[in-house]
């Protein structure tokens, strides 16, 4: 039986973020049969972009404003194996509060950390759940079902902080980006694949 093959994009921010999708994405996903995009994809230029490489998939995450047509969620069946697309963004109460003990932290602070097990108690009958949002990379069984987050393609460093900072953001970004530019430890950017063969999933970390 033949393998498919998915890839898994999240948290591009192009062109909030990042001027453009960067190569080392499209050629990463070069030979896969579908594009999963767990949202804060920004602006559609970034999906007719991946869509050049295959079909995509796209959910709207909290940055994607003006992309008002995308679902909040997308289930869809690949390869026999039930999947959901979510970005993951929660209530304020709940975000507010650990983004801001991961700015004191300089990055060393995890947050969102049962975002997955939350994310499976929502959706009890996936097979997969692809979620994005923390731009963290994760790979998790829980319950019986694969949680999968790619990663970020855009991550928050000393670099991109700088040139953040000199699109003149608002006063409160500002100042949170002062801390971010002294972080101390960053995620490297990343996406995913995920491989079916026979019913066995099997998922990978791709580093940019």
């Amino acid at each position: 039986m033949a393998t498919t093959r998915v890839g898994v994009v999240a948290d591009t921010h192009c062109p909030e973020f990042l001027d453009s999708l960067p190569e080392a994405v499209l050629r990463s996903l070069a030979g896969v049969d579908v594009i999963l995009h767990a949202g804060d994809v920004n602006r559609a230029s970034t999906l007719e972009a991946l869509a050049r490489v295959a079909p995509v998939e796209a959910v709207r995450g909290d940055h994607d404003r003006s992309l008002g047509s995308l679902p909040q969620t997308r289930q869809l069946t690949i390869a026999g194996k039930r999947f959901v697309i979510v970005h993951g963004n929660r209530s304020r109460w709940i975000e507010e509060p650990q983004t801001l003990l991961w700015t004191l932290c300089l990055g060393y602070f995890r947050p969102h950390k049962g975002l997955a097990r939350s994310l499976r108690r929502r959706f009890p009958d996936a097979d997969v759940i692809v979620f994005g949002h923390t731009h963290r990379r994760q790979t998790e069984m829980v319950g019986g079902a694969l949680l999968f987050n790619p990663g970020g393609v855009h991550q928050w460093t000393a670099v991109t902080a700088i040139r953040r900072l000199a699109q003149r953001p608002g006063w409160f970004e500002w100042c949170w980006l002062q801390f971010v530019r002294r972080f101390r430890r960053y995620e490297q950017p990343s996406i995913g694949i995920i491989e079916i063969e026979d019913g066995v999933l099997v998922a990978r970390i791709v580093d940019l």
